[in-house]
Parts: structure tokens; C-alpha cells; sequence
């Protein structure tokens, strides 16, 4: 089936014979749905933090960074904009009669009609648009902003009487008010390899003016998506899909693939927040209030872990007793058949093996009808309950109890997560290690006019960390300020208060 040129291309990406065949069987036998049991909820798996809890939480947070922890902040950001100027595209490549009768509607109306609000507009009407065709045309193509082609980390976002910042200066900001580690501040942009000078030479400038008014010191730095994680197209019928010159296909893994990129991290503790989710300067109080807080419940639930864990290492086994107690207050465990009655040694094996994982804090907000996975308990191939964040792909909605318990899903992800990424000893765990590798996606797709199948890893934070163990916090919505489309930016949470 492989031919020479066929090995050349493997062995340059870094994908092995065997994982080409675990593609197609893949292909063949599809994913199965996840095995969803209720909606996560308030009092539920989800915790809803009052004044008290905020105020313990961030304190702990807090001592943490003190004691010398190395946190970074983690923020996909590879790919262009190119979904986010999807209408503008359609606007641009439509007839002028067309356009005329798109004007009006929605959201060219909105677009054209607030024109003036966006934080780029100053440097479109710089250039005398002629008109509305145009300014699509200047904001898209490289004669203007070129914004079409770029990455939405150098788009400028929200406007400051000092002067606009692009979504990755935002992110810079926040990173100022709490990944701020005894004046140190590290991030990580996960960008593509063609935006890499774009990025820097859009980051630079801002980092060094935030250091200088800070007086901090601002580590950023830049991975790529792996070639090896890249996955294997198909035809229809389940045979590698081969382009007009007969090279094999393949196509990035999806935002799964980053879980290679997070295992490469030197940290201790990650937080991790999409490049388009930032909003005004007037929010960030309370969107670093609630990063501490997350952080803070994700650190308690490591502390008690780590302390049971280092118990028994010691062979103390009145640490089972404190493990139990844990294991049924916060997770859903199904102990083995005659455990009360095992030997102390058995038991504490058992317990390694359920709590010596990777610890994550995903901020839930209320289902208010943004896209976004939702958190729920869901059953495993190995008989476990456990918290997970789920999309609605992985649910099978044409069985009826599962439509009906997606419907009473009450929360959604917003990807606000905290990750502590170290053992009790300070050793990284190999993040890869804890990935269910059953929880990817088949979507359909076409090259050159023909047919093929596409395959998703499990999602970075879906089955990329569906073995972590999991905690879910309620956040507020005003944390929560994603940019899909370009006409989101006009939402009063990107608009100067």
C-alpha cells in the first residue's frame, strides 16, 4: 500500500507505517459517542465560588506564585483569520448589484453602519476608501490591512486613547494582572510557522513598552503545531487519500495536537485561553480575579492529592481513609470488587492509580447560546464516572436520553482552564500518557472538487485531557468574550466603556 516516495513522506513528517494503519482502522470503525450520564450542574460536579471562596482561593493562588511556581500562559493561536471575515469574503467576491443588496442586511448593515467603532478603522479610512466595496477590500487584501490572510493575534481589537491593541497585546495584559510570577511574566503562542515574524513583529514592541512601564520582565515564546501530529486523509472508502500527483494527504490534527506543544512546556502550572477570547481593559478585573480563583481550587485539590500520594509513598496508609474521603467528595469512583476488604498495600496501588494524573480547573459559564463544549459526567470504556468536557459531536442525539440530557446541559467551556502539570515531586508528567485516544472526530471534507474523510484528534481539552483528573468552576459571563466574526468586536465588551 506505501510506496517509496510514500516512506520519504512519513519519515519527514515523523509518522511511523503503523500509525498510517491505525488511521485507516480508525476510518474504518469510526469514534464512538461518548457515553454522557448527566449534565454537570451546580452542586453537581460544578462549583459556584461566593465572596468567600474567591478571596481563599486567590490567596492560595497567590502563595503558590510566592513559593517560587512556574506558571506560563498558554494560547493557541495558529491559523489565519479567515473564518472570522467569512461574510466580508462573500461581500468582496459578490457583483456591485449584489452588494448593494447586502448593504442592508445583516451584518453588512452592522458592519458599515458602526463602521467607525472598530480599532482598525483608522487606518482604512487613512487610504480614502471610495467606497463600502472598498473598505472590504482594504480591511482583506494586502494593498490595506491584509487582515484576511493574517492571524486574529495581530488583528487590532479594542481601542485605547493611547492607541489600538491587537488581540495578543491583550493577551500581554492580562498576563501582566495574573500570570505575574515576582515580576515575571511567560507566555506561549502556539502560532503557524508562516506567522511566526508577523507575530513578533507585532509582539515586540508592545512587550517592551509594558516591561518598561512595569518594570517586569515579559518571556514569550512560539511553537508550532507538530508535523507528526499532523493525521492521514481518506476516500470514502476508507483508502488513503492521494492528491492528483499521487502524494498521500494528510491534514492538521486539529487543536488536539496541542496537547505535544503543552507537554514541552517548563512550568509547573499552565493556564490556558483561547487568542480571540480577550476583552476592554474596564472587564479585566474581574477576568483575572476568576483566573486566580480557578487556579487557586485547582492548587487546593493538588495540595490534598499530593499529600495523600506522599503519604503512601512512605507506606503511612492512614492516608487511605483521607483518600477515600477525597475520592468520594469530588469524584465518582468505582472501586474494585471486594476493596474494603484488600490488603492496605492493594488499596494504595488502587488510589496511585486514580490520583497520581495531571490536575485541570475548567471555568464553566452558563449556557447562554454560544458554541462551546459542556461539562458532563460521563461513563468510560473502563466502568468510570468522570467529569469531562464534551462537544456536541461526541453525543449521539438521535438516542433520545441522550438528546434529552444534552438538552439540560446548563453550563459550556469557554477553554478557561487551569493545569497543574507536575507530580508531587516537582517531576512533569508525560501529558500524553492521559489521552483517550477514542474521543476524535471523522468530518467530511473535499480537495480539488473530491470527497475525502478528515480525522480529529481528541480535542485538547476533550479527550487530549479526558484521564486528568477534572474539576469544573462556574465563571462569570463577562470572562467569557470570544471573536468569531468580525462584527463581535462591535459587542460593548470590545468597545471602551
Amino acid at each position: 500500500m506505501l510506496d517509496p516516495k510514500d516512506l520519504e513522506l512519513l519519515k519527514q513528517k515523523g509518522i511511523t507505517p503503523e500509525r498510517v494503519d491505525q488511521f485507516i482502522a480508525q476510518f474504518k470503525t469510526g469514534f464512538p459517542f461518548a457515553d454522557i450520564q448527566r449534565p454537570a450542574t451546580i452542586g453537581d460536579g460544578i462549583l459556584c465560588a461566593n465572596e468567600a471562596d474567591n478571596k481563599k482561593y486567590t490567596e492560595i493562588y497567590d502563595a503558590e506564585i510566592k513559593a517560587g511556581k512556574r506558571v506560563i500562559k498558554f494560547i493557541p493561536a495558529s491559523g489565519a483569520a479567515t473564518r472570522m471575515f467569512k461574510s466580508m469574503f462573500e461581500f468582496k467576491n459578490s457583483d456591485a448589484s449584489k452588494q448593494s443588496e447586502l448593504e442592508n442586511q445583516n451584518p453588512y448593515d452592522k458592519f458599515f453602519g458602526q463602521f467607525d467603532n472598530f480599532a482598525f478603522a483608522p487606518d482604512i479610512k487613512k487610504q480614502n476608501p471610495k467606497n463600502k466595496a472598498d473598505i472590504v477590500e482594504l480591511m482583506l487584501d494586502d494593498r490595506g490591512l491584509g487582515y484576511g490572510q493574517k492571524p486574529k493575534g495581530v488583528i487590532k481589537f479594542h481601542s485605547y486613547p493611547e492607541g489600538a491593541r491587537t488581540a495578543a497585546e491583550e493577551h500581554i495584559m492580562e498576563g501582566l494582572n495574573y500570570a505575574n510570577s515576582d515580576g515575571i511574566i511567560n507566555l506561549h503562542f502556539t502560532v503557524s510557522p508562516q506567522h511566526l515574524d508577523l507575530f513578533k513583529s507585532a509582539v515586540v514592541p508592545t512587550k517592551e513598552r509594558i516591561e518598561k512601564e512595569n518594570g517586569v520582565k515579559i518571556n514569550i515564546s512560539y511553537s508550532f503545531q507538530k508535523p507528526s501530529t499532523d493525521t492521514l486523509a481518506a476516500t470514502i472508502d476508507n483508502q488513503p487519500f492521494r492528491d492528483s500527483e499521487g502524494k498521500l494527504v494528510f491534514r492538521p490534527g486539529g487543536h488536539g495536537a496541542l496537547i505535544e506543544n503543552l507537554n514541552d512546556l517548563d512550568a509547573d502550572m499552565v493556564f490556558i485561553k483561547n487568542i480571540d477570547n480577550v476583552a476592554q481593559a474596564h472587564l479585566l478585573p474581574t477576568t483575572a480575579l476568576y483566573k486566580k480563583v480557578i487556579a487557586g481550587y485547582a492548587i487546593d485539590k493538588k495540595h490534598q492529592v499530593d499529600q495523600i500520594l506522599t503519604k503512601l509513598d512512605k507506606k503511612d496508609y492512614s492516608a487511605i481513609k483521607d483518600a477515600v474521603s477525597f475520592m468520594e467528595s469530588n469524584l465518582q469512583v468505582v472501586y474494585p470488587q471486594g476493596f474494603d476488604t484488600m490488603a492496605d498495600q492493594n488499596k494504595a496501588d488502587f488510589i496511585r492509580q486514580t490520583l497520581d494524573r495531571p490536575l485541570r480547573v475548567c471555568g464553566m459559564v452558563k449556557n447562554e447560546g454560544e458554541p462551546g463544549g459542556g461539562p458532563f459526567w460521563v461513563k468510560g470504556s473502563d466502568g468510570q464516572t468522570t467529569l469531562q468536557v464534551v462537544e456536541s459531536a461526541q453525543i449521539d442525539t438521535n438516542n433520545p436520553v441522550k438528546a434529552d440530557i444534552l438538552k439540560k446541559s446548563t453550563h459550556f467551556n469557554p477553554v478557561d482552564l487551569f493545569c497543574c502539570i507536575t507530580d508531587r515531586n516537582g517531576k512533569k508528567f508525560d501529558l500524553t500518557k492521559f489521552i483517550d485516544h477514542n474521543a476524535g472526530f471523522i468530518s467530511s471534507k473535499s480537495l480539488n472538487g473530491k470527497d475525502l474523510k478528515a480525522l480529529e484528534l481528541p480535542g485538547l481539552w476533550n479527550g487530549a485531557m479526558a484521564n486528568w483528573l477534572t474539576f469544573f468552576v462556574e465563571v462569570p459571563i463577562e470572562t467569557f468574550n470570544p471573536v468569531k466574526t468580525v462584527v463581535d468586536l462591535l459587542r460593548p465588551q470590545h468597545q471602551p466603556k
